[in-house]
């Protein structure tokens, strides 16, 4: 029986959608606030809070594997602010607003941010 695939595809190649959700959480990160498509803040929010939930925990091996993804400057925010911000939350460090729509091509805009 055919199981549903998990994630978006983005009309781009693997390696194409990697960098996009990569550059795409980097931002989020750094500038605790991006405008993206509805579909694109969707699929990065779970990559993003998935980091997150390493970064509560200031150990080793967490650490370097979020250093394996970024460069060092985004992982010491990661383990000195926002970790020890969302230390006693279970979840949910994201959220998402909706926009109105992009003039160009109507698409569902978005807002995620840190809640």
């Amino acid at each position: 029986m055919h199981k549903g695939k998990k994630g978006r595809k983005f009309g781009r190649k693997r390696d194409q959608r990697a960098a996009l959700i990569h550059g795409l959480a980097r931002s989020l990160i750094l500038h605790g606030k991006i405008r993206t498509s509805e579909a694109k803040a969707k699929e990065v929010r779970t990559h993003v809070e998935a980091y997150i939930t390493k970064s509560k925990t200031n150990t080793l091996a967490n650490r370097r594997s979020l250093e394996r993804l970024f460069d060092s400057a985004i992982v010491k925010k990661l383990f000195s602010e926002i970790g020890p911000r969302y230390r006693s939350r279970p979840g949910g460090y994201t959220r998402i607003m909706k926009l109105a729509p992009r003039n160009i091509d109507s698409a569902k805009m978005a807002v995620i941010e840190f809640a």
